[in-house]
């Protein structure tokens, strides 16, 4: 006889570990030290002058169902984080913030030449922003690393320097490079130059890809640029067919990602803020675990669409009726597709992934 299943609290998932692989260091300031910093750079342009509407602020901008749209906050994180030690105080609290939603790695991804408006040199900003990663895991025993973004609608030379900053500092926690922005009229194949070196440099490659553009956009992630995660893959469901809401047949794209085990980083709260699903009930989420895809979960920017972990594991609990054996599988999913060393991630998962969950069942049981 099979148990029934447990109701799980925000605080019994607050207290299961988790992993994060995709989350914008410049989406995810907490308010009061954006007013902080404002205040210390004499940056007047902020809209609010308190923590909990200059949040709403960011919230509300955010849901406005297009992705441009959702961008036009990051204008005021980006002026704010322009010297080394803002940069380094971000880092800091975005780990002391993954400390306390107990995730147990993560990857921050940021675009280095967006923070040397006021004088830094790309090696300083991504000292910098080391170096606040370095004191929060030594603090909060948070396992955190970099990723370096290029932007599709810049140049394809910027996008090579910034493949190379992103393998010159692999012996400093930054373990991959990755393209973000706008899909439509910006193909990623505009950047393959950037692409092939990392290949051939032997590092990792994740791409924001079936967000904003449909199944096209990943086809081309992988196959001319080499991506070993799609960002989003949102739209992979246009490779499908589902009826009654269950999925009938599979595109030959959704079989190649399924087969070769590509990770998908699903962002639920963010895919709905963004215009990337209709409504949380319309995202291909529970089609994709039910078919088998090695899906995790994210958060994408927690101050623009004012969310954690905990609260994205909930919408996947609530929502759609994950079990803590299945977000326990969802947080084994992203430590086995992170961009850390193998033996690191196997560590992880048996170190701190697998017996937090046993000790939190046990928990329950008692």
């Amino acid at each position: 006889m099979t148990k029934p299943q447990v109701k799980l609290t925000r605080s019994i998932v607050q207290r299961a570990p988790k992993t994060l692989l995709h989350e914008h260091l410049d989406g995810g300031l907490r308010p009061a030290t954006v007013l902080e910093l404002a205040d210390r750079a004499g940056y007047t342009e902020l809209p609010e002058s308190d923590p909990l509407k200059l949040a709403d602020w960011f919230a509300a901008g955010a849901a406005r169902g297009s992705l441009p749209l959702y961008l036009e906050g990051f204008r005021h994180t980006i002026a704010l984080m322009q010297t080394a030690d803002a940069l380094e105080r971000v880092a800091y609290e975005y780990v002391e913030d993954m400390a306390k939603d107990n995730v147990v790695y993560s990857e921050v991804r940021f675009a280095p030449h967006f923070h040397t408006q006021r004088g830094l040199g790309l090696d300083a900003v991504m000292k910098a922003v080391t170096r606040g990663l370095e004191r929060g895991s030594q603090d909060f025993g948070v396992e955190a690393r970099t990723i370096v973004c290029a932007m599709r609608n810049l140049s394809a030379m910027l996008s090579m320097q910034m493949a190379e900053l992103a393998v010159a500092w692999r012996a400093h926690g930054c373990v991959g490079f990755d393209l973000a922005g706008e899909e439509a009229g910006h193909p990623a194949k505009h950047h393959i130059d950037a692409f092939h070196l990392v290949k051939r440099m032997n590092f990792a490659i994740t791409i924001h890809a079936g967000e904003s553009f449909g199944p096209e956009s990943i086809w081309q992630a992988l196959q001319y640029c080499g991506a070993h995660r799609i960002g989003h893959g949102t739209r992979l469901i246009e490779d499908m067919v589902v009826h009654d809401g269950k999925v009938l047949s599979i595109g030959p794209l959704a079989q190649y990602v399924l087969d070769h085990r590509i990770p998908i980083e699903v962002c639920l709260s963010s895919n709905v803020h963004t215009g990337a699903t209709t409504s949380l009930a319309a995202h291909p989420f529970p089609h994709y675990l039910a078919k088998g895809y090695r899906v995790t979960l994210n958060t994408d920017n927690r101050l623009m669409s004012r969310t954690s972990m905990t609260d994205e594991y909930m919408l996947a609990h609530e929502h759609f009726g994950l079990t803590l054996d299945q977000l326990e599988k969802i947080a084994i999913n992203g430590m086995k597709s992170a961009f850390a060393h193998h033996d690191e991630r196997i560590r992880l998962i048996f170190d701190r992934i697998k017996p937090g969950y046993a000790a939190l069942r046990s928990s329950l049981e008692n």
